[in-house]
């Protein structure tokens, strides 16, 4: 019977509300893809042609380290 404290979470139980939250996402999500399927594949392109230029952006590009030349 050692129960926590008022305000005090017990380290063993996961967050509830979490899993909630997350449910909720994941619930909501399918019904956007599933409701709008025809709009999202007619924007396709567009991401597509949107995702080259933000990847070479964010890239870190690891070929093109800068070297020490001097040795």
């Amino acid at each position: 019977m050692n129960q926590p404290a008022h305000g005090q979470h017990d380290a063993n139980r996961p967050e509830t509300g979490r899993w909630i939250f997350w449910a909720f996402v994941l619930i909501a999500g399918y019904f956007v893809v599933t409701e709008h399927r025809a709009h999202l594949i007619e924007y396709l392109p567009f991401v597509l042609l949107l995702a080259c230029p933000l990847l070479h952006l964010f890239h870190r590009h690891g070929g093109h380290e800068k070297t020490d030349h001097e040795h």
